[in-house]
């Protein structure tokens, strides 16, 4: 394994060499990259909630759950318009965009746990979103779905316009199981094979992320993590970049434009 605690141009170009040359590359992508947007965590430095406790006296997994929100609807709407409230004006940065560039020299499949919607902001064609998109919106009752570019002028919690029924944000709360559509999709890509791996931003600890890029390391498959934490997939990929996702990614993108 390479580790680059700064980025230097014979690990970007080898990197960059193994893109380059590659037929697919699949990007599974995690809060970090969006953090650089300016997205708030929901713990930690700068999280919205580093209370161990929110307004109701719970933890902030148990009000933004599938449980509370068949509950409390009211509840969970309340905190997951906090979340979109100051999420609000971010968008894509250098890094989305630097992923969505590659898709001129290789074919790029993303697989983000985020709900930002930015990779497709970005111009990437082809994202598996697993949790969901915060702006995509549902009917409890109807099953009516609707795109919202922000929450700002919705009743909380918002009704459906054709039956009155409440909507919820198409995201994946706490306890619930990734929607099957999204699993399909994840499946029928990993099946048509991979050359290089990249894990952006994520911890990994999901056996979705973690499983097929420790498979590709393996197996001898170029296998890259950028994150400045420590994860499960740190001791397996071939480079590890400690550096932040956009001056890492830029880096190997314009490596790749330049030949």
């Amino acid at each position: 394994m390479s580790l680059n605690c700064e980025l230097n141009e014979t690990e970007i170009a080898r990197v960059a060499e193994a893109v380059s040359a590659a037929r697919r590359i699949v990007f599974f992508t995690g809060a970090g990259i969006s953090a650089e947007s300016g997205l708030p965590t929901y713990r930690g430095i700068g999280g919205l909630y580093n209370n161990i406790t929110v307004d109701e006296g719970l933890p902030i997994e148990t009000v933004l759950s599938g449980a509370m929100f068949r509950q409390s609807p009211e509840i969970t709407w309340k905190y997951v318009a906090e979340i979109e409230r100051a999420c609000r004006g971010a968008g894509a940065n250098a890094a989305h965009r630097a992923i969505a560039a590659l898709e001129a020299a290789v074919d790029v499949c993303i697989i983000t746990q985020n709900v930002d919607g930015f990779h497709t902001a970005a111009g990437s064609s082809n994202v598996i979103e697993l949790h969901g998109n915060l702006g995509k919106l549902a009917c409890t009752k109807c099953g009516d779905e609707v795109r919202v570019e922000n929450y700002s002028g919705l009743s909380i919690p918002p009704r459906c316009g054709s039956c009155n029924g409440i909507l919820r944000p198409m995201v994946v709360l706490f306890g619930e199981m990734l929607p099957d559509a999204a699993i399909h999709q994840y499946d029928d890509e990993l099946a048509r094979g991979f050359d290089v791996f990249f894990s952006v931003g994520t911890t990994a600890g999901f056996a979705y992320i973690f499983e097929p890029i420790a498979e590709a390391s393996r197996r001898g498959k170029t296998t890259i993590e950028i994150n400045p934490d420590l994860t499960p997939l740190s001791g397996l990929v071939s480079h590890r970049f400690d550096a932040g996702a956009r001056v890492t990614l830029e880096a190997i993108a314009e490596r790749v434009h330049n030949g």
